[in-house]
């Protein structure tokens, strides 16, 4: 499976028993910490708590351009098999 169309699955398919909430890093490098999130075709728009230094809320990001997202919530490990991950065997 290709990387963005893994990120797009996981997107598309989020539970909401997990919170739409972290931090995603760019193919550039960038972090963007978020509250929520909105899918289109091939564009995820992310929400920010407050704004960055430039005063942006907002940042409209491709599936491509996302190399990680960093979960903030401090939940248990075996909450995120709902989103099709498990433990090795």
């Amino acid at each position: 499976m290709q990387s963005a169309e893994g990120w797009r699955s996981i997107l598309e398919n989020w539970p909401e028993s997990i919170p739409k909430k972290g931090i995603v890093v760019t193919s550039f490098q960038e972090t963007v910490p978020f509250k929520n999130f909105l899918l289109s075709n091939g564009i995820v728009l992310f929400e920010r708590d407050s704004p960055d230094s430039l005063g942006t809320r907002k940042v409209m990001l491709s599936y491509e351009g996302i190399c990680a997202i960093k979960l903030t919530d401090a939940m248990e490990l075996a909450r995120y098999q709902v989103m099709g991950f498990q433990s090795a065997m």
